[in-house]
């Protein structure tokens, strides 16, 4: 058998460990430069390495090394943290240590796990973009929810508008950041900047004023208003490119998903058309290979829409999946929860479920399994998504249409 070899990543330095039979024939560390990942992967070559274990699935050194005619074998932390008992007594563990458990797993363990198989351009374009996107989403929501709560201590009056972080909401606090910016403000004033900011929105001008005037008036002094006038200014301004750079994004995923090969198949599951953000995230997570996904079990668990059991003697439960794709599971539910409200088959598997006491987000997750099934199909096959051929949908279509 050829010697494997475990790989610890690290950001500045990888420890790598290359085992033969059991026996650790070489131990040594590589820098995370372009020098050290050229070098590292000559010296695997060079022992005749065959296969190596990584913790990560992705990355510059996950795909740098295939090209050396080396296996892969993307290892998640949990199962290498469950490993580490079965080479030591202690409950010590080092980088190097490590690197020594990802090498006999990937000896003895190989067939328990997959070879990572790279994504087309177009895919590993569409998963940058979404995920970025859903990073910069995260960091707009933790903004916003601290603008909302310093408004809430000194100024509830100017939280009028739905959004805190909408566009018309942030030119609102800019122009009037405390409330003796606004003591003037009446309905002509309130409707002339309303339309220099070109709001959209169906609410009177007279309403907003209502409600700016009803909202409680906080007791802070002068200074006090003064440094908490400051502290909205810096959140709005804070907040503005991350919303101008989120819509950028959303325009880009746009663009990327019409583009990509697979948009046909996955965009018939959606009403809108215009509707990019969730497709773009079902093509892009699952990722090109099909044989990712042998089953559509597996495809349900890796999207956390099927239940862990628990067995043992009498303990017969059934508990929330964890370990799972979070985006992907993200993307599912919100697929489930779109179509229970216009697709008949969806809102019949979710009334069932919630019929047999299942809460909402229960229901959601057993309405995203009933979808796995079909969207395994359609991807397996390449196919878009076609009522005609759903064999449930067309079995209640007397009843629910």
């Amino acid at each position: 058998m050829a010697p494997t070899a475990g790989i610890d990543w690290a950001s500045e330095a990888h420890e790598v460990c290359v085992s033969d039979e059991g026996q650790v024939v070489e131990r040594f560390s590589a820098p995370h430069d372009e020098t050290g990942i050229a070098g590292l992967a000559a010296r695997l070559v060079r022992a005749e390495v065959a296969r190596v274990a990584i913790e990560r699935p992705d990355g510059i050194l996950v795909e740098r090394l295939p090209e050396t005619g080396i296996e892969v074998l993307a290892i998640h932390p949990n199962q290498v943290k469950a490993a580490r008992a079965r080479f030591a007594v202690a409950h010590g563990r080092s980088d190097r240590f490590d690197a020594y458990v990802l090498a006999e797993l990937a000896r003895t363990d190989a067939h328990r796990f997959r070879a990572p198989v790279p994504d087309g351009d177009e895919t590993k374009a569409l998963k940058a973009l979404t995920r970025a996107r859903e990073d910069l989403v995260g960091v707009r929501v933790e903004l916003a929810n601290q603008l909302r709560a310093r408004l809430e201590a000194f100024w509830p009056g100017a939280l009028i508008f739905r959004e805190v972080d909408s566009p018309i909401s942030l030119a609102f606090l800019e122009r009037y950041p405390g409330p003796a910016q606004a003591e003037g403000l009446g309905t002509k004033r309130m409707a002339a900047f309303l339309g220099r900011n070109s709001y959209s929105g169906r609410t009177d001008p007279a309403e907003l004023v209502a409600r700016m005037k009803a909202a409680p008036t906080g007791t802070a002094g002068a200074a006090e208003v003064g440094a908490r006038r400051a502290v909205v200014l810096g959140l709005v301004a804070a907040l503005r490119p991350v919303v101008a750079e989120i819509a950028e994004l959303t325009a880009r995923i746009r663009g990327a998903f019409v583009a990509h090969p697979d948009a046909e198949i996955f965009r018939p599951l959606f009403r809108d058309p215009k509707t990019t953000i969730c497709p773009a995230t079902l093509i892009a997570e699952p990722g090109d290979a099909r044989g990712r996904y042998p089953t559509e079990a597996a495809m349900a668990a890796d999207a956390g829409m099927s239940p862990v059991a628990l067995e043992s003697g009498k303990l017969r439960v059934a508990t929330f999946r964890r370990a799972c794709d979070k985006r992907l599971r993200v993307a599912v539910a919100t697929l489930a929860d779109s179509t229970r409200h216009r697709h008949p088959w969806a809102e019949e598997v979710y009334r069932k479920a919630r019929t047999r006491g299942q809460d909402h987000p229960h229901a959601i997750r057993t309405l995203g399994r009933a979808w796995i099934r079909v969207l395994w199909r359609c991807r397996r096959d390449r196919v878009p998504y076609d009522p005609a051929r759903h064999g449930n949908f067309n079995r209640i279509q007397p009843v629910g249409g």
